[in-house]
């Protein structure tokens, strides 16, 4: 017969297998928001693609590759920003529902 000291730590409980809907979608968004940049710098490689004239293809002008880049920055600000504002709903209690369980 073993006999545990007062202060030892009872049994270690496994964590739930299954996360709350909240808590899955923050941690979703919050991966998403990780690959934000990523996909931008994607996006921003685009153009290296496009033909220079130097072989048969007509070249893209000038114009259209810097409304192309703007218009990328742009798209990626809105986006983060939607993030921010998602992450900043989620992250709120549910009313009706206690902090602590």
């Amino acid at each position: 017969m073993s006999v545990e000291p007062e202060g030892a730590p009872g049994p270690v409980q496994s964590p739930p297998v299954f996360l709350e809907k909240q808590s899955y979608r923050r941690r979703r968004l919050s991966d998403a928001a990780r690959l934000l940049p990523i996909f931008g710098a994607l996006l921003f490689a685009i153009p290296l693609l496009w033909p220079d004239g130097s072989g048969d293809g007509d070249p893209v002008p000038m114009s259209a590759a810097i409304t192309y880049i703007f218009g990328i920055w742009v798209l990626l600000i809105i986006v983060g920003g939607l993030f921010g504002l998602a992450a900043r709903r989620w992250s709120a209690p549910e009313p009706g529902r206690s902090e602590h369980g």
